[in-house]
């Protein structure tokens, strides 16, 4: 681990592809507010893997949708390959979510009346690309992620694994920089959950991604480059 954490150390600031810098997040809750974030920050460098770790409502989703751009801050910073983000435009945040960032879900989130074939191109169609060089695409991604088979086949039509990797094909279907994963394996059983993580990070790695992924399983936290915490709203 000292040696990962001195060759970053090393990196020079173009390699860093995402920083949060002192993110706090207030909701309104009976007219009263609710501090959920209340500081603190990191960065994650190109290729980097860390992993999120904090007690069950400390905020690690809420991190997540932030730094996601599916939700904004109340204050604090977060850059996306050095650009801020706090005063772009939506149409920028569509772009960004769609060019650099891939999502994976705790729920797979996959659309239910669409094969698993049409859940990874639609990512693709969104972001222009020409439709048979996006079924080719995803065909390639259904065979790398061993569910080729149910290219055909119906979310419901799955099982839970089975949509799960689907949905991590899909999560990466538009070349991503950066992964966000919340709990990915964590609607699995052990068996499968193991074969899932190890898929994810494989794939995560051949494709010189950068991965931040929530887990409250400290065995797969420690196969993470390294980790951070949400200690009391604070992210350490």
């Amino acid at each position: 681990m000292a040696s990962i954490l001195n060759s970053l150390s090393k990196l020079s600031k173009k390699d860093i592809v995402l920083s949060v810098r002192d993110i706090k997040k207030t909701f309104i809750e009976g007219g009263q507010p609710l501090d959920i974030l209340r500081g603190g920050g990191f960065d994650l460098y190109r290729g980097e893997i860390i992993a999120l770790v904090g007690q069950s409502g400390s905020g690690k989703s809420t991190l997540l949708q932030c730094i996601g751009l599916l939700d904004k801050p109340t204050s604090g910073d977060i850059f996306i390959n050095g650009m801020p983000t706090d005063k772009i435009t939506e149409e920028t945040r569509t772009m960004l979510r769609r060019k650099k960032i891939g999502f994976v879900y705790q729920r797979h989130n996959l659309l239910s009346d669409f094969t698993a074939l049409e859940n990874v191109v639609l990512p693709m169609l969104a972001n222009g690309m020409d439709e048979e060089i996006a079924n080719l695409r995803a065909m390639k991604l259904l065979k790398v992620t061993n569910v080729m088979h149910r290219s055909t086949h119906y979310p419901s039509e799955m099982s839970g694994g089975e949509q799960q990797r689907v949905a991590i094909a899909r999560s990466i279907a538009n070349r991503p920089e950066i992964l966000l994963a919340d709990e990915p394996t964590g609607n699995l059983d052990p068996k499968h959950a193991e074969f899932v993580f190890d898929l994810l990070l494989d794939l995560v790695r051949k494709n010189k991604m950068s991965m931040l992924f929530v887990t409250h399983d400290m065995n797969l936290a420690k196969r993470a480059d390294r980790t951070i915490t949400i200690i009391d709203g604070i992210v350490k």
